[in-house]
């Protein structure tokens, strides 16, 4: 395995709210994640910071010898236990109310792969040299295609395309998407919105086909969608199995 993460605050945001994490076990099994935050007074960096900080501890302390149902349930409790605690921080600390953060993650075995999500930050699989995305986002644009009131092209430039339905932080009760993935892919791409709102899939999947390193190409991938207006902050979390060499 090689793999590589990065996150940017872009060419407008002052600030950076997004937090990125690749992590392996004892049993060189991985965790990938990305939360992207929001709130004001730097809430929205603490709540992704809660989010992923969680997760890598709890995946490395307690993430030992799992079938996949009992992943699944991992990634529940997890994700109910980081709302939790989004919602003891704000109650503790007034300031923050509103807080919040979306999350991806992508938990990888030998055995199987499972990707967990809440918001609309993306989880992608490369198989067969085509990109393909797993997750769903919870967006109104979103829900209005799926209801058939608008088309792909409509949702893509319309004033509340990034309206959130979901997140972390919003409701007491959090339900978070779980996709079981074929284990014939080469490669696992996590990225916050600031890239996919920047570049579309076609656009990605032709870095990651190209030359260079994962480091070239996760550095690519962000200054691609820079060039392109970096209007947020960006966050890639990119990792290729069946590579030569020990995780960096």
């Amino acid at each position: 395995m090689k793999s590589f993460y990065l996150t940017d605050s872009g060419i407008v945001r002052d600030h950076n709210e997004d937090s990125v994490i690749i992590v392996k076990n004892e049993e060189d099994n991985h965790l990938m994640a990305i939360a992207d935050g929001m709130g004001g007074h730097s809430a929205g960096e603490v709540a992704s910071s809660i989010a992923i900080g969680y997760l890598g501890k709890h995946f490395k302390e307690t993430f030992h010898n799992m079938s996949k149902v009992d992943a699944v349930n991992w990634i529940r409790d997890a994700v109910d236990e980081i709302n939790t605690l989004i919602f003891q921080h704000e109650k503790a600390h007034p300031e923050s109310k509103g807080m919040g953060t979306t999350l991806v993650m992508a938990i990888l075995t030998k055995d199987y792969l499972l990707f967990g999500n809440v918001g609309d930050s993306s989880g992608f699989v490369m198989k067969d040299e085509n990109l393909h995305k797993v997750t769903y986002d919870h967006t109104l644009v979103n829900l209005l295609v799926s209801a058939g009131e608008l088309t792909k092209e409509e949702a893509s430039v319309h004033p509340k395309k990034n309206v959130l339905m979901k997140a972390l932080g919003a409701a007491v009760d959090v339900d978070v998407d779980i996709f079981d993935c074929d284990m014939d892919i080469s490669e696992i791409l996590l990225s916050s919105d600031g890239l996919t709102g920047m570049l579309d899939r076609e656009q990605i999947e032709k870095v990651l086909l190209g030359d260079g390193t994962v480091e070239d190409k996760v550095h690519k991938l962000i200054q691609k969608a820079n060039n392109r207006g970096g209007t947020d902050n960006i966050s890639v979390a990119y990792l290729i199995r069946g590579e030569e060499g020990e995780d960096e």
